[in-house]
């Protein structure tokens, strides 16, 4: 019987997927464990690589090649994998990710085996950025034993799972599918992790087992946040989430959203259009309730109109030369 069903997603992943393929082939378990890779319609050469490798391992690997893109980032991609699990858990993955312990699946098999009260569990992992634009960091800062949704929902996102991370029930999972809500975001791993934490709190294994890939072509750096597209996507995951809890975290998530709103106004869409970011600047300050300095700092450069500011400040100039001419 499959203990454990690897799930990963490809698309556009051929400088990667060899290492990734390689570091979950080389896990040392105690028990049976399934690879199910589902591509979404890579244009670059990731399916000829994924089926040299199932030509090796036919036993070990499984391919879901999906004839066209199935959109949202990934999402519904990765949702098909996970139909297709046979394992008792599923540990999901992105295609250019890989493990650094041969003993992560064992490790996290163990816990939730020993914790049948926990909903899914995870580790710490490495950010690593190829084109070099940060330092590498580890993804989480926040060590507590377990979490709860209590330490996902919030103004900073305290906890941040990395997918390569988390490993959860399957059939937990397939009795309590995503809310069709979320079928609305684009992050697939924000929701998951809240609704998983919703059934039962999520166990954390403080050791550093896996790397999160950041890479031009990734998910990752879809996620523009001078795009407003992304901006509003966001805004509308969180009130979903707060509608979902019936508004118990409203506070939290009231400021959480207000951080969108105050990056719209920096969104490339609205760029020296005033009308536009008057209205983000005002729910900013009625969501954020932000401090007397900020606020001002807010109302001066996106609420006070454009040709007041003119007014004003040749009206200043106009007193200080008068003045200055008064005292000579």
């Amino acid at each position: 019987m499959i203990k454990v069903s690897v799930c990963v997603v490809t698309y556009n992943h051929e400088k990667f997927v060899s290492k990734m393929l390689d570091s979950l082939l080389m896990q040392q378990t105690t028990f049976p464990y399934e690879i199910i890779v589902g591509d979404d319609c890579s244009k670059d050469n990731t399916v000829s690589i994924l089926k040299e490798y199932q030509k090796r391992f036919p036993d070990k690997i499984r391919l879901l090649l999906n004839s066209k893109n199935l959109g949202l980032n990934g999402k519904f991609n990765a949702l098909n994998t996970f139909a297709n699990a046979k394992g008792e858990y599923i540990a999901q993955f992105d295609g250019d990710d890989y493990l650094t312990s041969p003993h992560k699946l064992q490790k996290q098999v163990e816990m939730l085996d020993a914790n049948p009260h926990y909903s899914a569990s995870y580790h710490n992992a490495m950010a690593i950025y190829d084109d070099n634009s940060a330092p590498s960091h580890l993804v989480n800062e926040l060590k507590k034993p377990e979490i709860t949704v209590d330490d996902l929902i919030g103004e900073d996102e305290l906890c941040y799972i990395a997918t390569s991370s988390l490993m959860f029930r399957r059939q937990d999972f397939a009795d309590n599918p995503d809310p069709e809500w979320t079928n609305l975001s684009t992050s697939g791993d924000i929701p998951r992790n809240i609704m998983l934490a919703s059934r039962g709190p999520i166990g954390y294994i403080d050791e550093v087992m896996s790397v999160y890939r950041k890479n031009r072509g990734g998910a990752s750096f879809a996620d523009n946040h001078y795009s407003s597209d992304f901006l509003f996507n966001r805004i509308q995951l969180y009130s979903n989430i707060n509608k979902e809890f019936s508004y118990k975290y409203d506070s939290r998530i009231r400021k959480n959203i207000a951080v969108y709103y105050h990056k719209l106004l920096f969104a490339k869409q609205y760029k020296d259009k005033y009308w536009p970011k008057m209205k983000f600047a005002l729910k900013y300050l009625s969501l954020a309730e932000p401090p007397s300095e900020k606020k001002k700092e807010i109302i001066r450069d996106f609420v006070v109109p454009p040709f007041l500011l003119k007014i004003y400040s040749f009206l200043a100039i106009s007193i200080f030369h008068l003045r200055s001419k008064v005292k000579a």
